[in-house]
């Protein structure tokens, strides 16, 4: 469903503050694969993500998604494979704007619009359906302006909204860091659960170490602009935070630094 070959990205190239972002980094997921992205500040995570998504063209590399190779296309072109959440609870969404309008918006992505009631009873209804399942209340408040819901309820209408087209890839990047940990932990169960639901290719950055081996059946760890680790399967299932750091030195060969990873265990 996903191919990332060898990706290089530097930016400012050949000025003072000339920065090698990805340095050759590869990742193959088959459909239905949750990988999890770990690693220290500056290692590439966010990066490769925009890569992905087409935010900037790569320097060298390849990408396709589902087979189609997406390696020139723009970001807007990008966007009818992909599904998005991002940290910021505040990006996503339309604050002025009804939830069930701005799932309507989502639903409308990618198809000709045309003259017409701009939500209809039966589209309600299955807003309100889908709702229900996160369980947060939001079912019996669709009307309600997005700007006036907790980030918790935001990002979690979010991740509905981006998954409501059923994406071919779904990239969220650390998108429960900006929760308290309470919020954050139920918005990655709904992660969870919609990933699961749907049978969606998904790559999840994350700093928790915790998170990144519990959820997800596949662990990428990146430094220096490429991918050093890469678990999947029984090894997945059976790895520890200790066995991910004594890997990571390892291959490697320094010791793993990331304050906010290392706090998170």
């Amino acid at each position: 469903m996903l191919n990332a070959n060898k990706i290089r990205k530097t930016f400012n190239a050949g000025t003072i503050n000339e920065k090698v972002a990805l340095s050759g980094a590869s990742l193959y997921l088959e459909e239905g694969e949750f990988c999890t992205v770990i690693g220290g500040n500056g290692a590439g995570k966010s990066t490769f993500l925009n890569a992905i998504a087409g935010v900037w063209p790569v320097d060298a590399g390849s990408i396709s998604i589902d087979g189609v190779d997406v390696t020139g296309l723009p970001e807007h072109k990008r966007a009818r494979y992909l599904g998005r959440v991002f940290q910021d609870p505040m990006t996503g969404t339309a604050a002025n704007m009804q939830i069930d309008e701005n799932m309507a918006l989502a639903a409308r992505r990618g198809k000709t619009r045309g003259l017409g009631w701009g939500v209809t009873k039966a589209e309600r209804e299955r807003y309100h359906e889908m709702l229900k399942q996160l369980d947060l209340g939001l079912e019996d408040r669709l009307t309600a302006k997005v700007g006036l819901l907790s980030g918790g309820q935001r990002q979690a209408l979010t991740l509905l909204m981006a998954t409501i087209q059923k994406p071919k890839v779904l990239l969220l990047d650390e998108h429960t860091a900006a929760l308290d940990p309470k919020t954050a932990a139920k918005v990655l169960e709904i992660t969870d659960m919609l990933i699961k639901e749907n049978n969606l290719t998904a790559m999840m950055v994350t700093h928790n170490m915790r998170d990144a081996i519990h959820y997800g059946n596949r662990l990428i760890m990146m430094n220096e602009g490429r991918v050093i680790l890469n678990i999947s399967g029984e090894e997945k299932k059976n790895l520890t935070i200790e066995d991910l750091l004594h890997k990571f030195e390892e291959v490697s060969g320094t010791e793993f630094t990331n304050d906010t990873e290392i706090l998170s265990k």
